[in-house]
This record gives structure tokens, C-alpha cells and sequence, in this order.
């Protein structure tokens, strides 16, 4: 039994999520095995390779697999499916478009979003918004997996001695192409990756007002900015800060909510983080229902004061 995990990585380096899902894969039992499928990317084979738990690493080198087209990433997971028992993915944007295609081409089901491996054929996975936990079986010769990376905890990123092997990159499928891509720059740490996170709601009225009470607390703890749905969706902040069923799921050390009723949407984002504080002036607001800190106050008495404070 060998699980094999496909790692998210920018051609030199891994990123966080493989980290956890090397994690899940150790959990199946059997060895662990990493695809990195890239262009130039021997440096992430290398970083690859010193990853905790990790027995073999396979980097596959195409120009077609450069800026990670989920049909070339499927078809090169797909070249060596039949050696592995699970294929695990991170459920973040690259995971969720690959896995699907990997699975309809198998012909097995997917699993998505685990967040425990009770055995090598049963997974719990959160349903209904994180209220209710779903416990699958999959009687497939392969599981393909999309595990939730705040499920799990980070494996070590050194100490391991894998071996790297090269696999044939495979041709460009012709099924789509690359057009372009804007990236977001910010000095702040990306939010699936910050140890802190602050995130404002709607009660902070404009994206002026977002700014202007967030943003110091912000730059204070070097946090990444978030913000519920319902400011997002009012303007008060880009899409990538949306925290939630419908953004990003996050399990910082430490989560700072201001002005934040909880809502359903917004926990299942951010109700597995180390610590909670939540800031908000209705004492009956469901967020304080999660917190391990609550303050009933006006947040733009309490945040400014608690810069200071700082």
C-alpha cells in the first residue's frame, strides 16, 4: 500500500499544504511518495525530499506542466496512478480543479475535503457547513483524496532522506492554455499561511473604515487581513480576504474577529484556529459562541485601543 501525494509548489519551493498532506498520507499507512509535477522544478524535488515521513519523490519536468494546467497535471498524475493505492491532494484551488479529472478518469469516487483518516478505507470529512462530520468508506482500489490542511498538522519539513527520481513530463493536452495571471502582492502573509489572522465584518460601515481600524492591528501582529463574506461582498474588501465556507479555510495560532456576527458561512472558515477573540457589541452575536476570548464592545473604541496598547 503507497499513497502518493501531489504537491502544490511554485517550481522551487514546496508550500505549506503539502506539508499537511504528507501528513494524511502517513495516516493511510504504507510508504509516501510526492509527485512534483513542473517545469524546472528539481529545487522543489529537492525541498521535496527532505519532508518528514517521505520515501520517494518523482519530478516530472514538461514545459506544459509550467503554469500547472489542471488537464496536464491530471494526465501526469495519471501516468503513474496504477503504483498507488491513495492519491492525495490539498483541497486548495490547484487540488480541487486536478482531483476530479484524476478520479473521473479512474472511474472511482472522489473524496474531498478530509479532515481525519480513521483507517486506510474510512475518512471523516465536515458536511452541512462544519455542523455535522460524515464518516466515508470507499471500496475503490484507489481513494483519490482531497484532504482540508487544517485537519492535519504540518509534517516536518526537513529531517527526511527520500530518494528523487525523474518521470517523463507529459505533452500539452491542447485542452486549454495560459492566458495571463494577476497576482495579488501585499506584505502582509497569505492568509492560509499566517500564524494571526484580523478579520473585520460588515459593522465596519466602508472599506475606508475597514482599512483604517484593521489595518494598524493588523501591521501590530504582522497578521493577515480577512473579512467575513458580508464585507466582501458590501466592497469593503477583495475577494482573496474572504474567510468562510465560500473563501478560504484557516486554523491560525491566533484569530482576532471585530465585528463579526459568526454566521454559519464565516465558522466553518475559522472555528478549528488555536485561539479566537472575538470584538463585537451585540453580546448575543453566535461568533462568541466559538471564542475563547470575547469582548462586548464598540470596535472602533476597542481596536484602536488595543493598538495602542501594543
Amino acid at each position: 500500500m503507497t499513497a502518493l501525494v501531489i504537491a502544490e509548489h511554485d517550481h522551487a519551493t514546496v508550500k505549506p499544504a503539502t506539508l499537511n498532506t504528507v501528513t494524511a498520507a502517513l495516516a493511510c499507512g504504507g510508504d509516501v511518495h510526492v509527485l512534483v509535477a513542473g517545469a524546472n522544478a528539481a529545487e522543489a524535488g529537492k525541498a521535496a525530499a527532505q519532508i518528514a515521513g517521505v520515501s520517494k519523490v518523482i519530478v516530472a519536468d514538461s514545459p506544459s506542466l509550467a503554469e500547472n494546467l489542471a488537464e496536464n497535471v491530471a494526465a501526469q498524475v495519471l501516468a503513474i496512478a496504477a503504483n498507488y493505492s491513495h492519491i492525495l491532494f490539498p483541497s486548495t484551488a490547484n487540488g480541487k480543479n486536478v482531483a476530479p479529472r484524476v478520479a473521473a478518469k479512474l472511474d472511482v469516487a472522489q473524496i474531498s475535503d478530509i479532515t481525519k483518516v480513521d483507517s486506510p478505507d474510512t475518512f471523516e470529512r465536515p458536511i452541512y457547513a462544519g455542523n455535522a462530520i460524515a464518516t466515508v468508506q470507499s471500496g475503490d482500489a484507489t481513494k483519490v483524496i482531497t484532504v482540508r490542511t487544517t485537519g492535519f498538522d504540518a509534517a516536518a519539513a526537513t529531517g527526511g532522506s527520500a530518494t528523487v527520481e525523474t518521470a517523463e513530463g507529459v505533452a500539452d493536452s491542447g485542452k486549454s492554455s495560459f492566458v495571463g495571471r494577476e497576482v495579488t502582492k501585499s506584505e502582509r502573509p497569505e492568509l492560509t499561511a499566517a500564524k494571526i489572522i484580523v478579520s473585520g465584518g460588515r459593522a465596519l460601515g466602508s472599506a475606508e473604515k475597514f482599512t483604517e481600524v484593521m489595518a494598524p492591528l493588523a501591521d501590530k501582529l504582522n497578521a493577515g487581513l480577512g473579512a467575513s463574506r458580508a464585507a466582501v461582498d458590501a466592497g469593503y474588501a477583495p475577494n482573496d480576504w474572504q474567510v468562510g465556507q465560500t473563501g478560504k479555510i484557516v486554523a491560525p495560532q491566533l484569530y482576532i474577529a471585530a465585528g463579526i456576527s459568526g454566521a454559519i458561512q464565516h465558522l466553518a472558515g475559522m472555528k478549528d484556529s488555536k485561539v479566537i477573540v472575538a470584538i463585537n457589541k451585540d453580546e448575543e452575536a453566535p461568533i462568541f459562541s466559538v471564542a475563547d476570548y470575547g469582548l462586548v464592545a464598540d470596535l472602533f473604541v476597542a481596536v484602536p485601543d488595543l493598538v495602542k496598547a501594543l
